[in-house]
């Protein structure tokens, strides 16, 4: 998690550095202090407003070091929605609180001040509902589950009934064998039920084309596949394909379109697996390893799961798609 540290005293800026020191490795923590402090192992920055509207999207997570005010006044044109933003903390210059402020839930902020207060002695400062009252957020599921939700407004629905204590079912199928439903029945004599899909990350997608293919192209193979299985790309995690590719136009702007990246896999990677495959002797000619899609998928892998679709081929496409068994669960 990239966090960014800011300041603009001599004392926070002190303080930033402190924190920083304290906090474990998982953390990628850069610190912003004024320049006319000049405090070492620091980022100086000459006008705080302006490096902060430059920086805020490229950081998981910010820590300011001053008044929960001055922060709100700060950030409040640079918020757009709680899918997207980043978490936002506060910290006072005593080091002796830390107020989760923003994107508690899917940006982290709860759990990051509870890292915060362990690791550095703060006491953390949490008001969502859900957490003070010591249950479970939708938008908190999803965010564990490393997966991506349907619906924030029913998100919020089906959180407001668990905060009430009513009764809600979180139903998990187990990817890895039959029992992932394409339809669920529910018995209720309730006349509203409050429902919300979460998507898992957990689908590898290989792909090979011809030089010059389009995205269209690609993208008609992609919903062609994806339509066959009655798959969501909603739950791609990423895309690959081989290295001689990453140059390929139609391919990049194919990511782009699903809004995921794309990892292009070392032909001498691929050579080591391609013979759990049926290969083409033309594609060795051409690019010297017999298949692109399926290895490409299974070497981002958990190699755990399975192929739903081993080599699907339309227009000089080929999409290979893995289902990984631990899609629910990744490292930090």
């Amino acid at each position: 998690m990239r966090l960014a540290i800011w300041s603009v005293t001599r004392n926070g800026g002190a303080l930033a550095r402190e924190i920083a020191e304290e906090l474990p490795s998982i953390y990628d923590v850069d610190v912003y202090t004024l320049k006319k402090f000049d405090i070492e192992k620091t980022i100086a920055m000459d006008n705080f407003t302006e490096e902060l509207e430059k920086k805020f999207i490229e950081y998981n997570g910010h820590i300011f070091i001053m008044a929960t005010g001055i922060v709100v006044r700060k950030i409040a044109k640079l918020i757009k929605s709680k899918d997207v933003d980043p978490s936002v903390l506060v910290i006072d210059e005593k080091k002796t609180f830390v107020i989760s402020l923003l994107s508690g839930h899917l940006g982290g902020a709860n759990e990051l001040a509870q890292d915060i207060g362990e690791y550095c002695g703060i006491v953390p400062i949490i008001t969502t509902s859900s957490d003070i009252n010591g249950k479970i957020a939708v938008d908190t599921m999803a965010m564990k589950l490393k997966s991506r939700l349907e619906d924030l407004e029913q998100a919020k629905k089906v959180t407001a009934l668990i905060v009430d204590g009513k009764s809600v079912e979180l139903k998990i199928p187990k990817n890895i064998n039959d029992e992932n439903p394409q339809g669920v029945v529910v018995l209720s004599n309730k006349k509203n039920i409050e429902f919300v899909q979460i998507y898992p990350q957990n689908l590898i997608v290989g792909i090979g084309c011809k030089r010059g293919t389009s995205r269209d192209t690609i993208i008609e193979a992609m919903e062609e596949v994806f339509n066959k299985h009655n798959l969501t790309t909603k739950s791609i995690k990423i895309f690959a394909s081989v290295d001689v590719k990453s140059d390929e136009v139609g391919l990049l702007q194919m990511a782009d379109f699903y809004k995921k990246d794309i990892e292009f896999i070392e032909r001498k990677e691929i050579k080591k697996v391609e013979g759990m495959f049926e290969g083409s002797d033309f594609v060795r000619k051409t690019i010297g390893v017999s298949c692109v899609s399926e290895p490409c998928a299974y070497i981002l892998s958990d190699k755990k799961g399975k192929f739903i679709e081993q080599k699907f081929i339309y227009n000089g496409v080929t999409v290979s798609i893995y289902e990984n068994c631990t899609g629910y669960k990744e490292e930090k």
